[in-house]
């Protein structure tokens, strides 16, 4: 797997874990999906953080 792959799998995370925590933490008014799913934020916010480890192993692996 390329270098690029593994970067953007890590960007991609951490713009997901920003999005939901956002969204989980945020007030009702200003969440960008409106406090839709407790299980939904908590899934996402608990895969991006799967995904951002699994990206980082993968890349230390390559260098």
């Amino acid at each position: 797997m390329p270098k690029a792959l593994s970067i953007t799998g890590l960007a991609i995370s951490v713009i997901l874990f920003v999005l939901f925590t956002w969204d989980l933490l945020a007030p009702a008014w200003m969440a960008p999906f409106r406090r839709a799913s407790l299980l939904m934020n908590i899934s996402f916010i608990f895969c991006s953080l799967i995904l951002a480890y699994l990206s980082w192993t993968t890349w230390k692996e390559q260098v």
